[in-house]
């Protein structure tokens, strides 16, 4: 058997992934076998070997050192093998739509996991999750497990979104709010749960909640479930659904009107010595981003947008401002493998609604950051490609710098994403570069913050919800003589169907929440 050609051109032109996937590919699975070479391509960071009739992982994966995203679903799949778990870099896992039954207590070996898809196999039980400290995603909905994953001992500070519907649990430990505080979205719909635990209630972050499909106990709850909002439904099951350790109800008189006035009088003067973020309602003459569903569902499907106001920035706070979103992008953007960050002065975009879509690349035009002509995304591409090519070649060492090396999150795709002004003019085309037109400067006083990511709505809160954060310690938000306690204020952005039905608003009531910071939001009417 030959080498394979996708694997020839990937290391002749040292790519940094490769794709293997569709009938074409199942073919010749199916005839010689995978080609084992292309674990001999050990400077890529993504596989992608999908839609295949591949029916199991050969041991020669552990030579992927460099890999941080292995993407094998829609294959024949029927074990998990445990030379996965060696892999040193691996950020993203997904196996689904498998037929696995097992995964291995090593999974816990896997310390820079922030991604993992286990969906529609045929697992039975989960091994108990330990130390994952960097983990923010874990999806094992439409498999066969009977009891909820064990995460009492857990340390998943970041973990933010837990999609388990499709299983046949019965239910839902009271421990979860202590080991999950970051808990965000939550699927639990089409299991057996009967009961649901007041302690749910206290996932403070929690923003989505699916409990359809269940056959509880509470028919007043069951219809709150089917007809309501996640906020209706927590609070319901604050106030009606027992406790893990009592039997009546958790909400009582006593304690409806909260805390005691000294308590809360004396919290309010503790606020005086805080950072202050002021988070402003959105009202109809803000703009609106319109989100053409059919073009980015798969390309990159979730965006968020919000407005700072007040910005009082100088040289030095504007470099340090760069230098804070450069460090996003590389720590909780996952060298942008997660989302991508864009900020744009207000004050340069046309005015009117945004609108999020996506481009064939020779379609795509914009003055990409720091050029000073326009480029398609097609011509853009290629000239950044050459370019790391040049420096490559200079440099003697297979290192990318800067915006090159990110290009490799764009290979192969068929269409490009981008954010539109109301006159049609691009400003913004993720994950590489923003529109010269709209760049920040130090003069600038109001500035839209873009995220946008392929992996999740909540990856997207995530990152925005700490860039949010770190603009007010560095006090971009502060007048001249402020004193040591910054202050930020935010507005609030829609972003809409292209019906003009909402889709998501942030931040939302869930969202910046700081706690257990010296960080003190008020949430205001728009004045």
């Amino acid at each position: 058997m030959g080498v394979w050609p996708e694997v020839t051109t990937a290391k002749n032109e040292n790519r940094h992934e490769i794709k293997l996937a569709g009938a074409a590919i199942s073919k010749r699975i199916s005839e010689e076998g995978l080609d084992k070479s292309v674990f001999k391509l050990t400077s890529i960071n993504l596989l992608n070997i999908s839609d295949t009739c591949l029916s199991s992982i050969p041991d020669e994966i552990k030579g992927l050192v460099n890999l941080q995203s292995l993407l094998l679903y829609g294959n024949k799949l029927s074990e998990f093998n445990e030379n996965i778990t060696s892999l040193p870099k691996l950020k993203v896992l997904d196996l689904s739509r498998n037929q696995i039954t097992a995964i291995p207590d090593t999974l816990n070996n896997m310390k820079e996991l922030t991604s993992i898809n286990f969906s529609s196999n045929q697992i039975e039980t989960m091994p108990k999750l330990g130390d994952l400290p960097n983990l923010i995603i874990v999806d094992v909905s439409n498999n066969k497990l009977t009891s909820f994953l064990d995460l009492e001992t857990a340390n998943v500070p970041h973990l933010s979104d837990l999609k388990l519907k499709g299983n046949a649990i019965d239910s839902i430990p009271s421990y979860l709010p202590r080991c999950v505080p970051s808990l965000k979205n939550f699927d639990m719909g089409d299991n057996q749960l009967k009961i649901i635990p007041a302690e749910l209630a206290s996932l403070s972050k929690l923003k989505e909640l699916n409990l359809k499909g269940n056959k509880l106990a509470d028919k007043r709850l069951m219809k709150l479930v089917d007809q309501c909002r996640t906020k209706q439904v927590v609070d319901y099951i604050r106030e009606h659904c027992p406790k893990s350790d009592q039997s009546q109800p958790a909400g009582k008189k006593g304690k409806k009107g909260g805390k005691k006035q000294e308590e809360q009088q004396m919290e309010d003067s503790v606020c005086d010595l805080c950072h202050s973020m002021k988070i402003l309602h959105v009202e109809d003459d803000v703009l609106k981003v319109k989100i053409v569903e059919s073009e980015v569902n798969g390309v990159r499907p979730y965006i968020l947008c919000c407005i700072i106001d007040g910005l009082n920035l100088n040289d030095a706070l504007f470099k340090k401002f760069i230098q804070m979103q450069t460090k996003l992008h590389d720590s909780v953007c996952d060298k942008r493998n997660i989302a991508t960050i864009a900020t744009h002065d207000m004050s340069k975009i046309a005015p009117g609604d945004l609108t999020y879509t996506a481009k064939a690349p020779s379609q795509l035009k914009l003055t990409p950051l720091t050029r000073s002509k326009p480029f398609t995304g097609e011509q853009l591409f290629q000239q950044l490609t050459a370019e790391a090519e040049a420096l490559r070649k200079e440099k003697k060492r297979n290192v990318y710098s800067g915006i090159h090396k990110y290009l490799y999150l764009l290979e192969g795709k068929p269409k490009y994403p981008c954010l539109q002004d109301a006159s049609g003019k691009v400003i913004s085309f993720p994950p590489i570069t923003n529109s010269d037109d709209t760049k920040m400067s130090s003069e600038s006083k109001a500035m839209l913050v873009e995220v946008t990511s392929h992996s999740s709505l909540g990856a997207c809160k995530n990152v925005m919800d700490r860039l949010l954060q770190e603009c007010l310690l560095l006090g971009i938000g502060d007048d001249v003589d402020a004193g040591d306690y910054h202050t930020l204020t935010v507005q609030q952005v829609k972003i809409v169907d292209t019906e003009g039905n909402l889709k998501s608003v942030y931040p939302s009531r869930s969202d910046c929440t700081y706690d257990d910071t010296n960080i003190k939001v008020y949430r205001l009417p728009k004045k």
